[in-house]
């Protein structure tokens, strides 16, 4: 009988109220509702409608607080903690009651699970036992819900959330609504499911979706040392320094203020990012 009930928006008639609770029944089944929840006291057999649960005190609940996760409609809820026998709580925003996403449902590996703070996108579901549960939102479902992104979004920087692992790489979809793809090569550690990740467009596909980096552009990961000489080369008016790793200690040490060992590293990590080039005695930009 609860299966039909729990985790829904239902009409219950008031039997009852005190100082803390408003008492109501639906089907001989009787639901409490905080008295704080209303304005002011119900009339006794009138109607009250609310979200049905069994709340933390394993007590039927109804509230007006009715959250957008329910039984057949998915949204966002926010992880708020783990248990390694069961799986993740995600708070859907419940008085006294977070709901629980089965370690069945979960990646193998343990530091792949949702962390606090991370999103899942979850409907509920109601087992033979009266227990609700979360279900993770199908990749179909995703597909539904997401629009084509245009060519123009190539190279732009994205927020987005994972909702898949696979092998072949990492599924996420983008605070506006786009799907992405992390390969394994553009990443440099997994994200977790439900991680909210930073990354850029690296490829648009015909299809609307994105391919997708979170490794750090060239110039992010170079040292403090390079970032220093391309700041030089690129507040010169030709782009270029008369200055190459055959250049003299001193020169180098009186220009840019480090050894000559530093600038020849610098000068490299410049050079393997594609950013400069030496040709004639001289340090070049690559504008291109």
């Amino acid at each position: 009988m609860l299966k039909n009930i729990l985790g829904r928006e239902i009409i219950a008639k008031v039997t009852d109220f005190n100082d803390k609770y408003i008492f109501a029944q639906v089907e001989g089944l009787t639901f409490r509702m905080a008295r704080d929840e209303l304005l002011k006291a119900p009339k006794i057999n009138s109607s009250l409608k609310g979200f049905a649960y069994i709340n933390d005190n394993h007590q039927l609940q109804l509230t007006k607080k009715v959250p957008k996760v329910q039984v057949d409609r998915y949204a966002w809820g926010t992880v708020v903690s783990s248990r390694k026998d069961l799986g993740v709580f995600v708070d859907i925003g419940l008085p006294n009651k977070d709901i629980v996403v089965s370690v069945d449902d979960l990646p193998e590996l343990p530091q792949l699970w949702p962390q606090k703070g991370d999103k899942l996108m979850i409907g509920l579901s109601i087992d033979a036992k009266d227990r609700m549960w979360g279900k993770l939102a199908t990749p179909e479902m995703f597909q539904t819900i997401s629009g084509m992104a245009k060519k123009n979004m190539q190279n732009k920087n994205v927020t987005a959330t994972v909702y898949r692992l696979k092998l072949v790489g990492t599924f996420v979809i983008t605070d506006d609504y786009y799907l992405g793809f992390i390969h394994p090569s553009e990443r440099e550690v997994e994200p977790r499911l439900g991680e909210v990740v930073k990354a850029r467009v690296i490829g648009v596909k015909d299809d609307g979706t994105l391919n997708l980096s979170t490794r750090p552009r060239a110039y992010e990961a170079i040292s403090d040392d390079s970032q220093m000489i391309l700041m030089a080369l690129q507040h010169t008016s030709a782009k270029q320094l008369p200055f190459t790793d055959k250049s003299s200690p001193d020169e180098i040490k009186a220009y840019f203020g480090i050894s000559k060992g530093q600038f020849k590293r610098a000068v490299g990590h410049l050079m393997k990012a594609g950013l400069v080039k030496q040709a004639d005695g001289f340090l070049i930009l690559n504008e291109n």
